[in-house]
This record gives structure tokens, C-alpha cells and sequence, in this order.
């Protein structure tokens, strides 16, 4: 599988939206969406998602991201990832600079290596020379990914119930 990140588009309601459904079957939760468990109706996700690239438009409390969809060579959607330009307090402790998701049908395919991959390369042209990644403890395939790309882990912390794994990785 080839994975390949594009920003996400008006036209990919569908995709979107069935992303997030396959997740609720699941009973899994959406990491590195822009909160699109929190939507609804694509086109106010769609816009508040796109609002929050540029420093005069992100929404109070949140820091300027940048959230891509992971198509694969069908242009399946198959994952996607929100990179965070800078940290506030809570994500310097728990989220990181990169979040991210993998379809519940597709993983343990390669993709979630291709999308950090190609994550932590954008993180480099847009100035962050060190990055926080974090999983949550119990999630051994994401911290798996997490140390094939590099990363280092920090230390643990929790965050309420759930054990947090905070891995730094420099380029």
C-alpha cells in the first residue's frame, strides 16, 4: 500500500464521513481528525478544520494545525493525521505535535509508518526540529510506529485514566 497525504477537500465528504463511521463501528476513537467525532455536518468540520491552518482564523484555545488525509493508490481513504505547528499546555503534556489515525480494516498494512513519515517531513519544512509524539500506553502498534520512526521515548504520564507515552523525535 502506498499512502499518499492530501488536504482534505469539499469533494471528500463521503470519505470523510465513512472514515468516521467505520471508527464509531468500531468503537474506536478518532485521533488526529480535528475533533471530527465532535461533527455532524462535514462542511462546518471542512471549514473549521481549514480555519485553523492560519494563525488569524484558528479557533480560541487551539493552536495552528494542519490535517491531511492519507489516500491510498485506490484513493481509498485510509488514515489521517493533524500536525500541530506549535504546543500549548496540554499538548506539550499529552497530544504532541503529530496525531493520527489508521481505518480499523486497514491496519498492520505499513500505512501509519507512511503517513508519520511523511508527517515529520513537513514538520521539518515548517521549522519544528523536534517533535512529540505520544500514544496511549496500551496502543503497542502505534508506539511500535512511533519508535520505527525514530522516536525516543521521554516518559509516561497519565492523562486521567489513561496511561500516556510521550516519545520525542529529531531530525
Amino acid at each position: 500500500m502506498k499512502i499518499t497525504l492530501v488536504r482534505p477537500r469539499r469533494e471528500d465528504k463521503e470519505k470523510v464521513m465513512d472514515y468516521k463511521r467505520e471508527f464509531l463501528a468500531y468503537g474506536d476513537q478518532l485521533h488526529g481528525t480535528s475533533m471530527l467525532d465532535d461533527y455532524d455536518v462535514y462542511e462546518e468540520w471542512y471549514t473549521d478544520t481549514m480555519n485553523n491552518t492560519s494563525e488569524e482564523t484558528v479557533a480560541e484555545g487551539w493552536v495552528t494545525a494542519t490535517t491531511l488525509l492519507a489516500m491510498d493508490e485506490n484513493d481509498r481513504l485510509v488514515g489521517m493525521i493533524n500536525i500541530r505547528h506549535r504546543l500549548n499546555d496540554y499538548l506539550l503534556r499529552y497530544g504532541g505535535h503529530i496525531g493520527y489515525s489508521v481505518r480499523p480494516t486497514t491496519r498492520r498494512q505499513g500505512a501509519a509508518t507512511q503517513m508519520l513519515t511523511q508527517a515529520l517531513e513537513i514538520c521539518r519544512q515548517l521549522g519544528i526540529e523536534k517533535r512529540l509524539v505520544t500514544c496511549d500506553k496500551n496502543n503497542t502498534g502505534s508506539a511500535a510506529t512511533i519508535r520505527k520512526c525514530g522516536g525516543v521515548l521521554e516518559n509516561e504520564v497519565y492523562d486521567g485514566d489513561v496511561m500516556t507515552q510521550r516519545y520525542w523525535i529529531t531530525l
